[in-house]
């Protein structure tokens, strides 16, 4: 088994800075090469550039009044549930169709159902702190 992974081209997990900029701010991201790769995969499939990508991610995680104090931890993440959808056939392995052509709703809706199935529950919620109830309340 290990050597699926040992025998992999060790430039997939070398480590690559890229200096972009999202809304004119200029930051430095340092990820694996895999990950790059990946990234710059799931953008071509939109017609997005790399930084595109990465610029539409940060603003709908914003949105979504999500906390990305690490933002390198997210990309991983996300390029990781790519391959994880591909695998699972909830997203074609057809790179001509693009992402945002996915029924992102009905895709979360079977994820959310096969976790329940397994008894896992999503991380966020497994944090007694984390819990709808347990929240402090948003004051606008």
């Amino acid at each position: 088994m290990c050597e699926l992974f040992i025998g992999a081209d060790p430039m997939l997990w070398q480590s690559r800075t890229r200096s972009l900029r999202i809304d004119g701010v200029a930051t430095s991201i340092r990820i694996e090469t895999h990950f790059w790769e990946t990234l710059e995969e799931i953008g071509a499939r939109d017609g997005l550039s790399l930084a595109q990508l990465i610029t539409k991610l940060w603003h709908e995680a914003m949105d979504a009044d999500h906390d990305l104090g690490n933002f390198t931890s997210f990309l991983r993440v996300c390029c990781s549930r790519y391959h994880a959808l591909i695998a699972l056939g909830e997203i074609s392995s057809d790179l001509s169709r693009p992402i945002a052509a996915s029924p992102a709703p009905e895709i979360l809706a079977r994820e959310a159902a096969r976790r329940a199935l397994s008894g896992l529950r999503p991380p966020s919620l497994s944090q007694p702190e984390n819990r709808p109830e347990n929240r402090p309340e948003k004051i606008n």
